[in-house]
């Protein structure tokens, strides 16, 4: 399996797992220009095997609600990378609204060339 690796100074590119809106990739253009849903690449009804694999192939960090790839994370490393958003039952704007007020954490994560995971909070209040 051939592997790509992010291009340095380029944004994080996203795959939106099957459990998060397509709407995301519009709504997050702006920050993250090169993202895509599972949805619009014919991998809506792929296991995570799959998923992971085209997201290693390609340079893609997966974003998802899904605990199977957090703890697939911890087994095998990156890539890819991984970003869990905890947030319980929520909205879409919710989702798009903690991916944008922690889009420097995001950055962050995506040049740690030994950083696996991310998780995403619901803010303190």
């Amino acid at each position: 399996m051939r592997i790509r690796p992010p291009e340095n100074g380029a944004a994080l590119k996203l795959l939106f797992d099957q459990n998060l809106a397509p709407i995301l990739v519009r709504r997050l253009a702006d920050l993250y220009p090169e993202s895509t849903h599972v949805r619009d690449i014919g991998l809506q009804e792929a296991d995570d095997e799959d998923i992971w694999r085209h997201a290693a192939i390609e340079g893609f960090a997966i974003v998802t609600k899904d605990d199977d790839y957090r703890q697939r994370s911890f087994v095998r490393g990156h890539p890819p990378k991984v970003i869990w958003v905890r947030l319980g039952n929520c909205t879409t704007a919710e989702v798009e609204q903690v991916l944008r007020t922690r889009c420097d954490d995001v950055s962050k994560f995506g040049a740690d060339n030994q950083a696996a995971l991310l998780v995403l909070l619901r803010p303190s209040r």
